[in-house]
């Protein structure tokens, strides 16, 4: 995007309120992931077999788990896992689905066909099936399930890379640069990308939000970060046993994966209306 262009939709931006305070929120976790080891009060792995299930107190604010760690030392260190599977996932199914969609949308005919079809394939499947499936093939880790997280999620951005260059490949001023004789790969990569970019980094913004849920849902199937690792997802499986006689157990987790989720999606709306030409 151009200076005068982000600056414009950073005006627009500062009209939402919504958006605002999803953004702050967003910055807030992503600080406490940089800095969990200077903030976090406790190791969030280490046990104490006189502090097991303690209601929050002074010396655990958030309470204690069913072996005595201290739920807001994995709260903040569990931040790390949700906020890497979002960044890296969607990072991933960029990384696939741009090119393709890409080169679908260009260079049209049989290879758009080709492309459009097992893309429509891909999102028959509810995007959280097939990344469960993925993550129970390729083996429990957090690795792996940023990998099938960022694989399932890879068709929505060819479907949408595809889309905008169908759109802007007639425009005149591709025409005109079609005239002077650059060559495709120029006209591609120089002239049409950066002014699709916009609607990609709107949709990135929201991918995000759908991959940190299902990151938390590999890891409660145990199929994402391994225990001990803390992952709000785990804590929340752990938690479920205990939701009568220690319901901070998932109360903590559960309403960080709520507060990060929306936050994303409001501050991925804003963006959207900010981006959006249409708006004045």
């Amino acid at each position: 995007m151009s200076q005068s262009l982000s600056y414009t939709a950073w005006l627009r931006l500062r009209r939402r309120p919504s958006a605002l305070i999803g953004l702050a929120v967003v910055i807030g976790f992503i600080l406490m992931a940089i800095f969990a080891p200077y903030i976090s009060p406790q190791d969030p792995i280490a046990t104490s077999w006189g502090a097991i299930r303690k209601a929050p107190n002074a010396a655990h604010w958030f309470g204690t788990d069913e072996i005595g760690r201290d739920v807001l030392s994995r709260v903040i260190w569990g931040t790390q896992a949700s906020l890497m599977a979002g960044v890296i996932s969607v990072s991933i199914s960029l990384l696939i689905g741009v090119p393709i969609g890409l080169l679908a949308g260009f260079v049209g005919g049989a290879v758009d066909a080709i492309i459009s079809r097992i893309t429509d394939a891909f999102l028959a499947c509810p995007f959280l099936i097939l990344a469960i499936a993925l993550a129970a093939f390729l083996g429990p880790s957090l690795t792996n399930a940023m990998v099938a997280i960022g694989i399932s999620a890879a068709p929505i951005f060819v479907r949408l890379t595809r889309g905008q260059v169908i759109q802007i490949k007639v425009e005149d001023y591709i025409e005109a640069a079609r005239s002077v004789g650059n060559p495709p790969w120029r006209i591609a990569l120089v002239h049409i990308l950066p002014n699709i970019l916009p609607p990609l980094l709107v949709q990135a913004t929201l991918a995000i939000a759908a991959a940190v849920i299902a990151e938390a849902s590999l890891s409660f199937l145990g199929l994402g970060q391994q225990p001990p690792a803390p992952s709000w997802g785990s804590m929340l499986n752990t938690a479920k046993n205990f939701i009568e006689q220690a319901p901070w157990m998932a109360i903590w987790p559960g309403l960080s994966i709520f507060l990060l989720v929306l936050s994303f999606n409001l501050f991925g709306d804003g963006l959207r209306d900010a981006l959006d030409p249409r708006q004045r």
